[in-house]
């Protein structure tokens, strides 16, 4: 079996860091595999460093022929069984198969499926997305759920007073791009019904400026500590408390996996992903959409009742553990590949 990805990613993101543990997973469960992806020094190094050597390409506008030109010349060279194409840039940008190899394009939110027109399977990570595949007409029968896995890596606690926060402190952690869907703002507001607590802020984008302007506005600034994008953010979880989700709009919610993966208790508000993922009150919390007072009081559940909070954590391990741990999704991959290539 030989498979060829193509990612047309950004620098950061959840897609663009899944993306790179599933080749290295891969990789070692001992698949043949051709890895295109848009420049990115770090990703490139990940890969070359877990034994995969990627090609890059520019994947440019609609005017990119070398891009074009350059991924007909490596599926010619490796001859994929299957190419499994990331972004719409990506499944645009590849040829049309004729018979020569399977195209498959991998999605992990609501996009518009006009780029997914010379596909022949579609994948979704959420069986909400891959319900929406349908809904758009795409057949059943080519549409497929296969979930993601988090690192499971064991890590040492991040120290808190490294990160400016007294030891004694509760400890809220939340990561994500800086932008409106995932709903910063609302937890920002929370913080003012929780007068001890620290809130860890992971992530880079747009509304950083803004989220800042916010937490001074409210008064809550000193207890906020924006760490920018984190490429290994295992010590922030091992030393959080619980993990709070606000966002918006959330078609998958990686952090609920990490918080899972990690045996911390996760806090959602009630977008796509979290509410497939958690059962309120049993692996998790489920709070109403834009609703700040919501997430303060079950953050403030959390910390007051510790058997309540290790059993939500210990739930949500054991649904981590039973259906998306590294070795359940890969397996699941395989059989994918093995199975449309057929």
């Amino acid at each position: 079996m030989r498979v060829m990805q193509t990612m047309a990613g950004a620098k950061h993101g959840g897609a663009e860091a899944f993306f790179t543990r599933l080749v290295l997973a891969l990789h070692k469960a001992g698949l043949d595999q051709k890895v295109i992806l848009r420049p990115n020094g770090a990703r490139e190094q990940q890969l070359s460093d877990g034994g995969v050597a990627p090609t890059t390409l520019a994947f440019g506008g609609k005017l990119d022929i070398s891009t074009r030109l350059g991924l007909r010349r490596e599926i010619s060279r490796f001859k994929p069984d299957v190419v499994l194409s990331w972004m719409n840039r990506a499944a645009s940008f590849c040829p049309k198969p004729a018979g020569r190899f399977v195209h498959c394009a991998r999605l992990g939110g609501y996009y518009d499926l006009k780029y997914y027109q010379n596909c022949d399977h579609l994948v979704g990570n959420t069986q909400g997305i891959v319900d929406y595949f349908v809904e758009q007409g795409w057949p059943a029968e080519r549409s497929h759920y296969l979930p993601n896995f988090v690192a499971e890596t064991p890590a040492a606690p991040m120290e808190r007073l490294k990160l400016s926060t007294p030891g004694d402190a509760a400890v809220v952690l939340a990561l994500g791009r800086l932008h409106e869907n995932k709903a910063f703002d609302v937890l920002i507001q929370a913080m003012r019904r929780l007068p001890d607590v620290y809130l860890w802020l992971a992530g880079e984008g747009p509304l950083e400026a803004e989220l800042r302007r916010q937490a001074v506005t409210l008064g809550v600034a000193p207890r906020i500590r924006f760490l920018g994008w984190q490429q290994d953010p295992g010590p922030l979880y091992a030393a959080a408390d619980l993990v709070a989700c606000p966002s918006r709009i959330e078609p998958l919610g990686n952090v609920v996996l990490e918080a899972w993966a990690r045996r911390k208790p996760i806090v959602a508000a009630a977008s796509d992903g979290p509410v497939e993922l958690i059962r309120d009150g049993e692996n998790g919390l489920l709070v109403a959409l834009e609703d700040a007072d919501a997430m303060a009081a079950a953050i403030n559940y959390i910390l007051a009742n510790k058997a309540g909070a290790q059993s939500l954590a210990a739930v949500g391990y054991r649904d981590y553990q039973a259906d998306y741990a590294e070795a359940v999704v890969v397996q699941r991959y395989l059989d994918f590949f093995a199975k449309v290539a057929a």
